[in-house]
């Protein structure tokens, strides 16, 4: 019989982080498909014939968003990539742990970069100075569902748990 199973707090603490990883592969799902589908609308836009003709300070925006672009999709990836490394090393835990902070990272660069391709595209539609006002706008609701709404709920659950017979 082999004895490859660890016993007690280990054992579980193994299945447990064995759950959260699924959990968090099935999250960042979503995340990772948006940030290559953004990414590759990105790398597309420079073979328009239209690209030529935009200002320098949109193509320095187009360059800095298609740099956020790549970084965000490679920081939603990197989870797949610690996972093949430490697979089979017992490091579940650890492994739980980096890549929760890297989907965060992730997701932040890639709000960032959604941010910037709106202020891009806003601005080269319409040349006006209002692409920053609608495009901040649109971030200060990513903070707001992603940050915001989170952190209350957070804060509302354990509000309710630490209330004597709840």
């Amino acid at each position: 019989m082999e004895n490859h199973v660890m016993v007690g707090e280990s054992e579980e603490s193994e299945e447990k982080a064995d759950r959260k990883w699924t959990e968090m592969l099935q999250e960042v799902r979503v995340a990772q498909t948006g940030a290559q589908i953004l990414f590759g609308f990105l790398i597309s836009v420079v073979f328009t014939p239209r690209f030529t003709q935009i200002s320098p300070a949109d193509r320095t925006l187009y360059d800095v968003t298609v740099v956020l672009g790549a970084v965000a999709t490679g920081t939603l990836i990197a989870p797949v990539a610690f996972h093949r490394f430490l697979a089979g090393h017992q490091m579940m835990p650890e492994l739980v742990r980096a890549g929760a902070k890297m989907i965060v990272l992730g997701l932040v660069l890639l709000g960032i970069t959604v941010g910037a391709a709106l202020v891009l595209l806003l601005h080269v539609a319409t040349h006006s100075p209002a692409a920053w006002v609608v495009a901040g706008a649109v971030m200060l609701w990513f903070a707001i569902c992603w940050l915001v709404l989170p952190w209350i709920a957070l804060r509302t659950g354990k509000r309710r748990a630490a209330r004597p017979g709840t």
